[in-house]
């Protein structure tokens, strides 16, 4: 069971005080009334006590969360960003050099895992080597990394004990928190000294429908309240209407302003760290993976006969209109992949295994080559595309294999990699469309070139064309679930 949707065992039952002493703590409060009456006045309002905290958190690493810095310095306030190692330097995203001036500037680095999967739905193997890395990743670039923001808002008891194993002192949740976008039965704000440090409570994420008003409210309603702790999760700053997670800068900016006036009601804004607490933890490194050895096949669900389909993802680059599918017909099994293309100018598609930390992409060794085979019908030339896993877990392209000539019947690629670069330890590689037509791959195989089978026997094997240059590649594309799919 995902624990976002255990709000119900994060809430504490209220405290009962004995009959017999509520007459004695009448007294005492009557008596600290008169007391303090008679010998001090209350104080001024910008010294108010602290009631209510409030934390400004931004998750993904998009670059356009640059433009908050401005209204930030303005404020003299400092937030924590929740960073997914394996984005940095990617399209879109922040590089290293903006994550030192974010930190040189006082602000927080926390984890948001590698590569940004829905840790709910894989192995507690594969969820502990992302949360793990990330913070390995982060603290080898000079920052001190303490708190962690689950992707999507799931987990599961598991994971949250893997963000503990991993060193965190904290992994934040989100929509547990009451407002008008949800959760009607939750509390106004999370504890400043939370039951469950690695499940804590926050708003639902600020999307384009957030005003200013809902922005306020959200500090309001806590102090309203009793006080207490109130996270905003923000993804991306624009004012071109970038993202449907998107809050304006002007919107933004006002949003501080006010927020600093709120200090005379005894409101402050501090960094997730900071409340939280504690000691920076070692680093942690995370389950190994063992490359394929032998005969054995390195690919995860090969067939795509189990799952819709498993371990595989949607991938492509350039201007093109790609048309996704998998069932029939297919080279062994019932499913194979079909891809259809149609207003190609550049660029390709493919259906390809995973990005990810070894559950589903395979391990593979530096100085090694090895056997890729792919069975494939195409109405045009194919060729694989060939993407390469640092062992900080970023994906990055490496090569493309000659082309294979169109087959109308089922057709067997073949080719044998050049040596794995140093520094590299996974592989994702599948067949490409790179123009109109069609496209359906099946029975993906990955081997040691030391030790691959033979060929099917009888098998056609489809010719490599030397003479056709390699097609250009352009960024990846990765067509991913983004954080609008959570729903609280």
């Amino acid at each position: 069971m995902l624990r976002r949707d255990l709000r119900t065992d994060r809430r504490r039952p209220p405290t009962t005080v004995p009959p017999r002493w509520r007459r004695a703590l009448a007294l005492v409060s009557a008596l600290a009334v008169v007391v303090g009456a008679s010998v001090a006045l209350a104080p001024p309002p910008a010294e108010a006590a602290t009631r209510t905290v409030v934390s400004l958190t931004f998750d993904d690493a998009n670059a356009d969360q640059l433009n908050a810095l401005a209204a930030l310095k303005a404020n003299a306030m400092k937030a924590t960003f929740y960073v997914p190692s394996g984005f940095i330097g990617a399209p879109g995203h922040m590089t290293r050099a903006d994550l030192t001036t974010l930190k040189n500037a006082g602000h927080e680095i926390g984890g948001h895992t590698v590569n940004h999967p829905d840790l709910a739905t894989v192995s507690v193997d594969e969820a502990t080597r992302q949360i793990c890395l990330d913070r390995k990743n982060l603290t080898s670039w000079g920052f001190t990394v303490k708190s962690f923001a689950y992707p999507f808002a799931s987990s599961t008891p598991d994971v949250e004990k893997a963000v503990a194993a991993c060193g965190y002192n904290s992994g934040r949740l989100l929509g547990d928190i009451k407002s008008r976008f949800g959760c009607p039965d939750c509390a106004y704000a999370e504890k400043t000294r939370p039951a469950a440090p690695y499940a804590l409570a926050a708003l639902d994420q600020v999307d384009a429908t957030w005003t200013l008003d809902d922005l306020k409210q959200g500090v309001t309603n806590a102090e309203n309240n009793g006080g207490g702790w109130v996270q905003y999760t923000f993804h991306d700053v624009c004012d071109d209407a970038c993202s449907d997670l998107a809050v304006t800068t002007s919107t933004f900016t006002q949003f501080l302003s006010w927020l600093k006036t709120r200090q005379a009601a005894g409101t402050v804004v501090k960094t997730v760290g900071s409340v939280i607490g504690g000691t920076t933890k070692p680093v942690v490194d995370g389950p190994a993976v063992p490359a394929p050895t032998g005969s054995t096949n390195g690919i995860v669900n090969p067939s795509m006969e189990t799952g819709a389909p498993d371990c595989w993802m949607r991938g492509g680059y350039g201007t093109n209109t790609p048309s996704f599918s998998t069932g029939s017909p297919a080279h062994t099994g019932n499913i194979a992949s079909g891809i259809s293309m149609t207003g190609y100018t550049d660029g390709d598609a493919k259906l390809l295994p995973q990005f990810d930390l070894g559950q589903c992409s395979p391990t593979v060794t530096p100085g090694k080559t090895y056997v890729l085979r792919e069975w494939y019908q195409s109405s045009g030339p194919t060729q694989f595309a060939v993407y390469l896993r640092s062992t900080s877990g970023m994906w990055s392209y490496w090569t493309s294999s000659p082309w294979f000539a169109a087959a109308g019947a089922w057709t067997e690629a073949d080719w044998t990699t050049a040596a794995i670069p140093a520094g590299y330890n996974g592989i994702s590689f599948a067949l490409t469309i790179f123009g109109n037509g069609t496209l359906r791959t099946d029975d993906l195989a990955l081997y040691d070139s030391s030790s691959a089978p033979p060929l099917t026997v009888m098998s056609t094997t489809a010719p490599l064309d030397t003479s056709a240059p390699a097609t250009p590649q352009g960024p990846l594309e990765v067509f991913r679930p983004t954080e609008s799919d959570v729903t609280g």
